[in-house]
């Protein structure tokens, strides 16, 4: 399960896009804490704290106990606004997580088992149909990754959300269809001699 993240943040008293400028010159990013039937609460997280996090990866799949003066709450980034140049983070909202509460995140896939899948060893190499998949999850108990394993798998088959074992309390948000999560396609140069074997035996018959 992800790890929760401390992250030390200051109260804002004034609010507005003046007041969002201005932390934003004292390397500060704006955000707000809303959710669990409480008033929301206006807060600035130190910048380069922020883009730490970030570049580590799976930001908004992690939980963070905010520390406000003292004051801790956990909550989970529900949307992170970036500059559409420098790709600076500038404003975050933070959902409170209430105990017992489910939510939508999604979850990383990672990939397991290359090295027992005929299709691999054939030359085939691995198709992301889905880097992340969307989850009903428990807030008090977020996945960091989820595990598909391609083990067995030959070219021209896949790896669907119903071969999966999810975590405990982890339900897929789609739920019509056993959608497809990797599959093994041929290289490109095998693909390449189907196509033209294929032509000459239509050009035969």
């Amino acid at each position: 399960m992800a790890q929760i993240v401390s992250l030390k943040a200051e109260a804002r008293d004034r609010v507005g896009k003046g007041a969002s400028r201005a932390a934003r010159r004292e390397n500060m990013v704006p955000a707000v804490i809303y959710g669990d039937k409480k008033e929301p609460e206006s807060i600035q997280v130190a910048l380069n704290e922020i883009v730490r996090l970030i570049n580590r990866g799976g930001f908004m799949s992690h939980t963070y106990e905010i520390d406000v003066n003292g004051k801790k709450t956990k909550v989970l980034p529900r949307d992170l606004q970036l500059h559409p140049v420098s790709d600076v983070p500038m404003h975050i909202d933070f959902l409170r997580l209430a105990k017992g509460a489910t939510v939508v995140v999604h979850v990383p896939v990672h990939v397991i088992g290359e090295e027992k899948s005929p299709g691999l060893k054939r030359g085939g190499t691995i198709n992301h149909n889905r880097h992340d998949i969307d989850l009903h999850v428990p807030a008090d108990n977020i996945p960091e990754f989820i595990e598909v394993s391609v083990e067995g798998l030959d070219i021209g088959e896949a790896a669907k959300i119903s071969s999966v074992k999810l975590p405990k309390g982890c339900t897929p948000v789609i739920t019509d269809r056993d959608f497809t999560i990797v599959s093994i396609v041929a290289p490109s140069g095998m693909r390449s001699a189907e196509a033209a074997a294929e032509s000459e035996e239509e050009a035969s018959e």
